[in-house]
């Protein structure tokens, strides 16, 4: 970064995502109405908004699911579009599964099939947030494949 007059400081965007497991130990998972991908629910920060409210806030309006938030679990950087994603592992509290206009199917899937369904830059998220005794993982990503 450059300390020049004139100088522009990058802007970076900070989203966050819910991986919801059940007690049976599948996770909650939308498939997006913009472009047909399964990932955890999440979405942008809003800037007066508490890290935890809105985690919270994205999965209920994209699920319908109320949450608990229980640890951070990764931090994934977009490198290509300057997103920062905060990924914390949830457990569900409440709600019925419901669409949205993000989402065009909710589902409890096992990991196997978070593996087969999800991008790998959305399934080592839910991989990672499974490991929940480790340490919360950084990684970068390219927006398709991890770097």
């Amino acid at each position: 970064m450059s300390d020049s007059p004139g100088a522009i400081t990058p802007l970076h965007s900070v989203s966050v995502a819910g991986v919801v497991v059940r007690e049976d130990g599948r996770v909650l998972a939308i498939r997006r109405a913009d472009n047909g991908a399964w990932e955890p629910p999440g979405g942008v920060l809003e800037l007066a908004e508490s890290v935890e409210d809105g985690v919270r806030r994205e999965v209920y309006e994209e699920t319908g699911i109320e949450v608990g938030v229980e640890q951070l679990t990764g931090v994934y950087k977009n490198l290509r579009r300057g997103v920062v994603a905060l990924v914390f592992r949830c457990r569900p509290e409440g709600g019925v599964e419901r669409l949205s206009d993000e989402s065009v199917e909710v589902g409890w899937l096992t990991v196997g099939e978070v593996s087969e369904r999800m991008a790998e830059v959305y399934a080592v998220r839910v991989l990672d947030a499974l490991r929940a005794e480790a340490a919360p993982r950084v990684r970068s990503h390219d927006g398709r494949q991890l770097l």
